[in-house]
């Protein structure tokens, strides 16, 4: 496995902890969508985040995040699935923001001011939605407010990239940790201590720090069991057939006008890129389909 997943729970139930390590993913997403440096370690951070939050689903379940801010690279947006797929884009990938050290300045792109909205595809109606207030725009730190107000979870999230200065993607990934309930506060405390002794994720991913090696050193001392690796990588959920059905629902007016006007559309996924070209006749076949809805 390139990227991969490892997630893991404590002998005594108590604490669940899941490492990654997502450098390729992000890599193949930020090329695809031609990102600048600063969007990239943006982008990458949602990917890692997603990814953590993916593994957490059961079989078919599916996670959407949104990260809007008002700086200019305007949002950031996840999907990620249970079965370790993940893909996003970011509103504007030409941001490239610099700190006065020379480091990239995430927080400022996306902005302080804005809100992290997660939408959980658990099969059910309608799916779960949670929204909070944007916290240091950093990503790791809104997605574990998001956990402890929204889910009611103790948890601490951490999320790092190394990105050369011609915008390659060296490394990334990430880890999350939870306090699982009824919550010691003890165990809390020690957890919060082993996270500040950690070295500085970024430096532990360039030097080849692997998800085994991050779980190892947030729960030393700790008895844990290993319960799952899984494969990490890019995949889009998009096709002709789910575009058609976005075209369904646009209704009879708004696709004639398309006809007449544009004697066709063609449509982008924002996720991927791919392009889906509709001509006269293929809105003609749509629109016949709204007819025989209305009757």
């Amino acid at each position: 496995m390139t990227d991969y997943l490892v997630r893991a729970i404590a002998k005594s139930g108590s604490v669940r902890a899941l490492a990654c390590v997502t450098a390729a993913t992000v890599g193949e997403i930020c090329k695809r969508h031609d990102t600048l440096p600063t969007a990239t370690a943006a982008l990458g951070r949602g990917i890692t985040a997603g990814a953590l939050m993916g593994a957490m689903l059961k079989t078919g379940q599916r996670v959407a995040m949104r990260f809007e801010g008002n700086g200019p690279l305007k949002k950031i947006v996840i999907e990620a699935d249970s079965d370790g797929s993940v893909r996003g884009y970011v509103g504007d990938p030409k941001v490239h923001l610099l700190r006065a050290d020379g480091s990239l300045d995430v927080n400022n792109a996306l902005g302080r001011a804005g809100f992290l909205t997660v939408a959980k595809d658990l099969g059910l109606k309608e799916p779960y939605r949670g929204t909070v207030q944007l916290y240091t725009s950093g990503i790791a730190e809104d997605l574990a407010l998001y956990l402890v107000e929204s889910e009611q979870i103790p948890s601490a999230v951490g999320i790092a990239e190394f990105i050369e200065q011609d915008g390659t993607v060296a490394a990334a990934g990430g880890f999350l940790i939870q306090a699982v309930p009824p919550v010691d506060p003890l165990v809390v405390e020690e957890l919060m201590t082993r996270i500040e002794q950690l070295p500085p994720l970024s430096e532990l991913l360039h030097k080849g720090g692997t998800p085994e090696q991050i779980l190892e050193q947030l729960l030393s001392g700790i008895p844990y069991d290993v319960l799952e690796k899984r494969s990490i990588g890019f995949a889009c959920s998009c096709s002709r057939e789910r575009i058609e059905r976005v075209l369904l629902s646009m209704g009879n007016k708004e696709l004639t006008s398309m006809k007449k006007e544009q004697h066709g559309t063609e449509v982008t996924c924002e996720f991927c890129g791919e392009r889906y070209r509709f001509d006269e006749s293929d809105l003609d076949r749509i629109l016949n389909e709204i007819e025989k809805q209305e009757v």
